[in-house]
């Protein structure tokens, strides 16, 4: 059996709101991550009975960037012997932004490795844009892009 707690974050994001507006002047990756520890130490304290099972920490795409944080907040009130001893096991993301120039300029081999873009344009990319397709220095590399860009937006 498994629990899973939905949450949107920042505040403000999906279905999240802030009662106070002043709540949605502080939507950093820190403070946002902060306050998803806090409101995990609000929920086990109201919901004790879930305090015992394994618990994990994930999320998608941006939240690459703030998983390890909220886990590493955890991790500091565990290790600080803070109430509630969350049962945190470790934390998991999938297909994470991590840093925006490594995993742009990663887009064009993930669409040629997924078959989305032919041989043909991927080697078309290599020799005009030399590896760099965030900051590409020449007219031919930022066609081929363009090219990369309008296949990739088809599937």
């Amino acid at each position: 059996m498994a629990s899973i707690i939905f949450l949107d974050s920042p505040v403000s994001s999906g279905f999240s709101y802030a009662r106070d507006p002043k709540g949605r002047d502080d939507v950093g990756d820190y403070s946002s991550s902060l306050q998803v520890q806090r409101f995990l130490n609000k929920w086990f304290i109201d919901h004790p009975q879930y305090l015992s099972n394994p618990f994990y920490i994930g999320g998608d795409s941006y939240a690459g960037k703030v998983v390890p944080l909220i886990a590493q907040y955890v991790s500091e009130g565990i290790e600080k012997r803070q109430q509630p001893h969350i049962n945190l096991k470790g934390y998991l993301v999938g297909n994470p932004m991590t840093d925006p120039k490594f995993d742009r300029n990663f887009q064009v081999q993930a669409a040629h490795g997924f078959g989305i873009i032919s041989d043909q344009i991927y080697e078309a990319t290599m020799r005009n844009c030399k590896g760099d397709y965030v900051n590409h220095v020449n007219q031919m590399c930022a066609e081929v892009l363009q090219t990369v860009k309008s296949v990739r937006f088809m599937h």
